[in-house]
């Protein structure tokens, strides 16, 4: 009961002055301790009215910071009584370092004034649908877009990696997200993937009907997994607009890093961030995502939510995969390593400024009769949630970046790219074409993070409609590019003052390596080597970010 808030006394009570819900209740751990608890629009607020703590401060703790709330009767039999507990996730301030990051606060009342306990559990039942309808409300979508009614109830499909990064996902679910689901009281599926393209087959042919959203705990790779395979999927207009979440589970997290960004918090790490990304996943409330069409020499295509990297970039996330044993570090003792031997790539690329064409909403169907923001993992207070279930594969192998991503045969399905024309034809007369044929490294952003430490595109957004282009010019230092990747820890890249460095803002682009080697990426995944050209479609795809 500890729990405090920067909010002040505004907003704590109704518009005519008065709380909504008042009471007084014991502590569910000790009934020598009571609370005055009252409820308005936007908080919780509880004072300590025992004689021996008076003059302690009232823990008031704001609605948008709750996750849900549960009902569940005591197994006391001398005083029937019934409790709720309200689970919240507010800022505060951590023990040993500067910053502030999601913690958990749980305040749990025991409700006893009458000897009947239907009585209790009936007063129990309307605080925690209270409590739960004040949160509902206090969900605001993202700047920009609409939100339509709430969604009863939200059936999630949970896929785990067990093998990515560290090969902590699946314990780290155990940990802390499979709790958060149960107290938002979150009906899901859990299930591990058993190898490469598990996750992608599934999709493919699955029934998504089932679910209401699909969240993946790993990496980005098993996401690029999810993406590819519904947009191979026949009914693919359909299939593509289901809510998509990520939690951080692998080594990069660049996608789980720039959603904790978007949300306008203080940059975090680690189990801080899957805090976060929980939080917001509990919130459900689904924004537009842009996704990239990439179309390869062979005649494959494929969809894209991250990024695009030739040189420097894609040596070093592949190359540093032999580090995986280090978490998220794989991609500094990379950068070093690759550092030492330096080198520089023959290539042309051309591309379609963002001035010269404009980005139109990608008008897609919404499934199941949800908008673009309806928050469908909200549920009225019950007794016990849900409960999980498991479908366990005792995989030997998972998805790894360092083998070719595999892509369709057919580039059929999807939308038309209306900017591109074939590999072999010469680029449009509106398109700029880079004089530059000696490169360090070409990197293509639709999201502001290339890595949890990594604000590759700082002022990207996952709607805008663009490409964030950026390349390296042969000529730089090795000094001068780390100092380039140091202040991409913070966003600060574009303003160091490099001259090696370009960037521009793109609606699609064409990169012809003539280097003989090298290694191209999509995601982070490995596509194959050669001609290739990518076109942003806004909005294609939906993701849950709170």
């Amino acid at each position: 009961m500890d729990a405090k808030s920067d909010d002040s006394d505004r907003g704590r009570w109704s518009d005519d002055g008065e709380p909504l819900l008042y009471g007084e209740f014991t502590s569910a751990a000790s009934r020598k301790v009571r609370y005055a608890v009252s409820l308005s629009d936007t908080a919780l607020t509880a004072q300590r009215i025992t004689a021996a703590s008076s003059g302690r401060g009232a823990a008031v703790l704001n609605l948008r910071d709750c996750v849900g709330c549960r009902v569940f009767m005591t197994e006391d039999d001398a005083e029937p009584g019934a409790c709720f507990s309200a689970y919240f996730y507010p800022f505060k301030r951590r023990w040993m370092s500067s910053g502030a990051a999601r913690q958990r606060v749980e305040q749990c009342f025991r409700v006893a004034p009458d000897q009947d306990p239907q009585v209790n559990l009936r007063e129990a039942e309307r605080w925690a649908q209270a409590i739960s309808e004040g949160s509902i409300r206090q969900r605001a979508p993202r700047q920009g877009t609409a939100c339509d009614p709430v969604r009863l109830p939200g059936r999630l499909l949970l896929l785990v990696n067990p093998h990515s990064g560290r090969g902590q996902a699946l314990s780290l679910f155990l940990g802390h997200v499979q709790h958060m689901l149960t107290e938002a009281s979150i009906p899901h599926t859990l299930l591990i993937t058993e190898r490469q393209n598990h996750a992608r087959d599934l999709v493919k042919e699955a029934d998504l009907s089932q679910w209401d959203a699909l969240v993946i705990m790993s990496g980005d790779g098993l996401l690029f997994e999810v993406v590819n395979g519904l947009m191979e999927r026949e009914d693919w207009e359909q299939a593509i607009q289901i809510p998509l979440g990520v939690l951080p589970g692998g080594s990069g997290n660049a996608l789980a890093a720039s959603i904790h960004h978007y949300s306008g918090s203080q940059p975090v790490s680690s189990e801080e961030l899957l805090v976060s990304c929980g939080f917001l996943l509990c919130r459900g409330l689904p924004s537009p995502l842009d996704l990239v069409s990439v179309s390869l020499a062979s005649g494959a295509r494929l969809f894209s939510f991250l990024s695009l990297a030739w040189g420097f970039v894609a040596d070093v996330d592949i190359e540093s995969e032999k580090y995986r044993y280090v978490g998220t570090a794989r991609f500094t003792v990379g950068t070093l390593v690759r550092l030492a031997s330096l080198r520089v790539y023959q290539g042309r690329l051309a591309y379609l400024p963002a001035e010269e064409c404009p980005a139109p909403r990608q008008a897609s169907p919404t499934p199941h009769g949800l908008g673009l923001c309806s928050s469908f993992f909200c549920h009225p207070p019950t007794g016990s949630s849900e409960p999980a279930t498991t479908h366990t594969f005792h995989n030997s192998c998972n998805s790894n970046n360092s083998t070719k991503a595999e892509v369709p045969s057919s580039s059929s399905r999807g939308p038309p790219d209306s900017l591109l024309v074939p590999l072999e034809q010469p680029v449009p007369s509106n398109w700029t074409v880079v004089k530059e044929e000696n490169f360090v490294l070409v990197l293509a952003m639709y999201q502001s993070h290339l890595a949890e430490d990594l604000m590759a595109a700082p002022g990207a957004a996952p709607d805008d409609g663009l490409i964030h282009l950026y390349y390296v010019q042969a000529g730089i230092s090795r000094a001068a590019l780390l100092r380039l990747f140091l202040a991409m820890e913070k966003g600060a890249h574009l303003s160091a003052g490099c001259p090696h460095l370009v960037y521009s803002k793109v609606r699609a682009l064409r990169l012809e390596p003539l280097s003989p080697k090298g290694v191209i990426t999509v995601d982070g995944e490995v596509v194959e080597y050669g001609p290739l050209q990518a076109q942003v479609h806004r909005g294609l795809a939906r993701l849950i970010m709170g």
